[in-house]
């Protein structure tokens, strides 16, 4: 079967950061020299309001400046953000798939965190459609937000390739019919993911 499009984590297989919680928790704690275990405790019970958007980082953040101790402008957790590191190669790979399907990105996170991303590193210039679960109100956990991705680009499962750094998403994506791959980020082997997807789904890549 044709392949129509291939979607992408974006943490942990676009960025070089296992999750986009990680890359958050390490600015704030280095720009304002509380402790990544405070910083990591006062944000990560938020956490799940805010991946299915149930809040916003502006609701909750006067909570989290009262558990940090400490007044943090919130403008500087729009810097976190920006600092989120890509992965080059990925990127690249996501090129050139472009030139024979649609390239698109299924993405737990937070709403606020992607519109910024959206603009500072141009993501829709790259991938269409970027679905997240916090504008969705689903999880990867559940496969509503897979079906909702499918649905906007008109595909059946079995049509489109999805890839994961996460264990448990690629199984619930697989489950649905889809062709799910798992991506080990500490290896990073893009490279090998190139082959697969020449030797899999027939992608001539260069």
């Amino acid at each position: 079967m044709r392949i129509g499009c291939v979607f992408f984590d974006y943490d942990g297989v676009l960025t070089t950061d296992r999750t986009g919680s990680t890359t958050t928790y390490r600015f704030l704690s280095r720009h304002t020299g509380i402790s990544l275990d405070r910083v990591s405790a006062a944000l990560a019970k938020h956490n799940k309001a805010l991946t299915l958007g149930l809040t916003s980082h502006e609701n909750v953040w006067p909570q989290v400046c009262e558990d940090l101790g400490e007044n943090v402008p919130l403008l500087l957790l729009q810097e976190a953000f920006d600092s989120t590191p890509i992965n080059v190669a990925m990127f690249e790979l996501a090129a050139l798939l472009r030139h024979k399907c649609r390239v698109g990105i299924i993405t737990d996170n937070k709403a606020d965190r992607m519109r910024r991303l959206r603009i500072v590193q141009e993501l829709d210039a790259h991938f269409d459609p970027i679905v997240v679960s916090a504008e969705v109100g689903n999880s990867k956990a559940s496969p509503a937000l897979f079906e909702h991705a499918l649905a906007g680009v008109g595909l059946t499962a079995g049509q489109a390739v999805f890839i994961d750094n996460d264990a448990r998403n690629v199984a619930v994506a697989a489950l649905l019919g889809m062709n799910a791959i798992h991506f080990d980020d500490a290896v990073n082997d893009v490279s090998g993911l190139a082959d697969r997807l020449r030797r899999e789904y027939g992608f001539q890549l260069g």
